[in-house]
């Protein structure tokens, strides 16, 4: 007794350090309520208008995907939500409808659709959002299996109808758990504005719609001519590496987890598939524990999510009486060669180097960290909103981390540029720190500390963003001195990140990259 209580106090250690507060389980319970929700709100209108079971497989796609990209913070949003999916829905169930008839025709159709709604992110944040949602009733035709697909387009109407109680159960989870503070309202960042270019080069959203196109066309041609009956598995690993790809680094990072995962996933649900027959009602249970698991341990690494998402995708083809052992085969080889394929168009197709996102959102912290320091010595009533933005600034900076720091776990260089994202990260608490104490004090901004940390932080700076640009320092710029005060206090920390961060990027070489990187 005694050794089974220490095994759980064990794992509730591990559960904390993974998730403190429990916030991510918590926001898992709301996002599996809502698929929950919307599959039974999606049974019911099967069996009442005997529809086909492709309808509960999209609920249960859009519901999870949406969930966690998030419907949105503003009202705006979620009205964009309500108007794009449902209408994509159609779009996307008359395209799977001719990919069944015509495979060239709508293969071609799904693969123009797919780069559209990544290239119209050159025309905005409200343009972005709209292209993030149009895709997810795109990537519900390919999770679902062969024998699930629609045989006609008759039932657009209704792929339509699903999209918008998956919304709708989306929209009102998380709108109920806000309101009983069972989870914290998701962060809205502002967007960073882009500087003026007056470069001629493609735009990054561009790049990425040609590689999008070149990844997931080969993967159609590669999946038909090797494995014709599960065409879909190469097209989707190839979309996944592709997506949101943020540099070459990054993409190789993503297909190497996205293999990995799904090798482990997919011989785990093998052997559990054996267990369940075909419409086994108890693979569904298993299905829905699955996909809790991926959405909880999604933030703790890629890997997890590929990992238990094509677990949840083996025993949902198990349930539709395709869980043959000799599927692992196959399902292992086709996802090679869907990330090869990602792989490829990212690194030949008009590549976006890592270095470059890099520098530009680096540069990016930088400017916000300034103006969240000047704003302290000129107008503290308006630091939240520069925190704002700093936070969302370190936030594109966290999102292009992994890959680096990876590369700095293998290479161990001194500095590396991981050591940048690394520095203005530290940043952060103390940022933090200034700004709660000038929303609850008012006038602690005018303390000597806080003086003595805007006039050195302040030299720091110009000297980091000197280094990222790799000019070398100058009489007008000359080094910050060490500040007064003693001990380790926030504004020590933040002026000593800024120093390091000095030190990280000194080697860099002049920003170059597109303006939306």
């Amino acid at each position: 007794m005694s050794y089974a209580l220490r095994i759980v106090s064990h794992g509730l250690t591990r559960i904390r350090r993974l998730d403190p507060g429990l916030a991510g389980l918590r926001a898992t319970a709301v996002t599996m309520t809502a698929t929950l929700a919307a599959y039974a709100a999606a049974l019911l209108l099967e069996h009442a208008e005997h529809l086909h079971t492709v309808i509960l497989v999209q609920a249960v796609a859009l519901t999870l995907t949406l969930s966690r990209t998030g419907p949105g913070t503003t009202p705006a949003d979620r009205i964009t939500a309500l108007a794009v999916l449902p209408t994509v829905a159609v779009a996307a169930a008359e395209t799977s409808a001719l990919m069944s008839r015509h495979p060239v025709a709508g293969d071609t159709v799904f693969t123009a659709l797919i780069c559209a709604t990544i290239a119209v992110r050159r025309f905005g944040p409200r343009a972005t959002r709209a292209g993030t949602l149009a895709v997810l009733p795109l990537i519900a035709v390919l999770v679902t299996p062969p024998g699930g697909r629609a045989p006609g387009h008759d039932q657009d109407k209704w792929a339509g109808l699903v999209a918008l109680i998956a919304v709708l159960c989306g929209l009102t989870a998380r709108a109920i758990a806000d309101r009983l503070r069972f989870t914290r309202p998701a962060a809205a960042f502002p967007p960073v504005p882009a500087p003026a270019s007056g470069s001629r080069r493609l735009s990054a959203s561009t790049r990425m719609s040609l590689q999008m196109g070149a990844a997931v066309g080969a993967g159609f041609a590669a999946g038909h001519l090797l494995f014709p009956q599960h065409w879909a598995w190469s097209v989707l690993t190839a979309f996944v590496v592709c997506s949101g790809a943020r540099g070459r680094a990054d993409v190789v990072h993503k297909g190497v987890l996205r293999t990995v995962g799904a090798a482990a996933g997919t011989a785990v649900a093998t052997m559990i598939a054996g267990t369940f027959g075909p419409h086994d009602t108890r693979s569904i249970a298993v299905i829905f524990a699955v996909l809790a698991a991926a959405t909880w341990l999604r933030p703790a690494g890629y890997a997890y999510w590929a990992g238990f998402v094509t677990a949840a995708l083996s025993l949902l083809y198990g349930y539709f009486g395709q869980s043959a052992p000799d599927l692992l085969t196959t399902r292992l080889e086709a996802i090679v060669v869907g990330a090869v394929l990602g792989i490829a168009a990212s690194w030949l197709i008009l590549p976006i180097r890592s270095i470059d996102v890099l520098r530009r959102r680096t540069a990016d912290a930088l400017a916000a960290l300034g103006e969240f320091l000047a704003a302290a010595r000129q107008e503290p009533g308006h630091l939240a909103d520069h925190q704002a933005r700093f936070d969302g600034c370190l936030h594109r900076l966290e999102q292009i981390a992994g890959p680096l720091r990876a590369h700095r776990r293998l290479r161990r260089t001194v500095p590396h540029p991981a050591d940048a994202i690394d520095a203005v990260r530290r940043c952060a608490a103390p940022v933090h720190t200034i700004a709660r104490c000038a929303a609850e004090a008012g006038q602690v901004l005018t303390a000597p500390d806080i003086v003595r940390l805007n006039a050195a932080v302040t030299a720091d700076l110009t000297r980091a963003r000197l280094a990222v640009g790799r000019r070398p320092l100058t009489a007008a710029h000359p080094p910050a001195p060490a500040p007064a005060a003693p001990g380790p206090s926030p504004d020590e920390r933040l002026r000593a990140a800024l120093l390091e961060l000095d030190a990280a990027v000194r080697s860099l070489p002049p920003i170059f990259a597109p303006a939306d990187a």
